[in-house]
């Protein structure tokens, strides 16, 4: 599903990807003491979640429930940087991150086992 999700919805996407199904008013209440939102602020992000179809509302209590996987919004999110960033070029963003230095030797293994083990 390409749902293009800005910063302040994948906040809420992330409590319902990390606590499963949650009602607005306690999505209101988690957002509110992690980044102070209000939650007026709160159900106005939740409403262009559900006009995006990123997520779904079930009664009772205004249940928010994921439409969209976290694995979804990474690939989206992935696919959009490389097209933005990399003329689509993937092997290019990889080259990116080696070249700066900030992997680790132990995520760099990893890296290598992830692209031996597509072949």
């Amino acid at each position: 599903m390409a749902i293009k999700l800005f910063d302040s919805e994948l906040k809420v996407m992330e409590i319902l990807w990390r606590e499963g199904d949650t009602t607005a008013k306690r999505l209101a209440e988690i957002l509110g003491e992690e980044i102070g939102w209000s939650k007026t602020t709160t159900y106005t992000i939740i409403k262009r979640c559900l006009e995006k179809g990123a997520i779904q509302r079930r009664d009772p209590n205004w249940l928010c429930h994921p439409l969209v996987t976290m694995e979804e919004a990474r690939e989206y999110e992935t696919s959009e940087l490389i097209s933005k960033m990399y003329d689509g070029a993937p092997d290019q963003l990889i080259a990116s991150l080696l070249s700066s230095k900030l992997l680790s030797k132990d995520e760099i293994q990893r890296l290598k086992q992830v692209v031996l083990n597509m072949e």
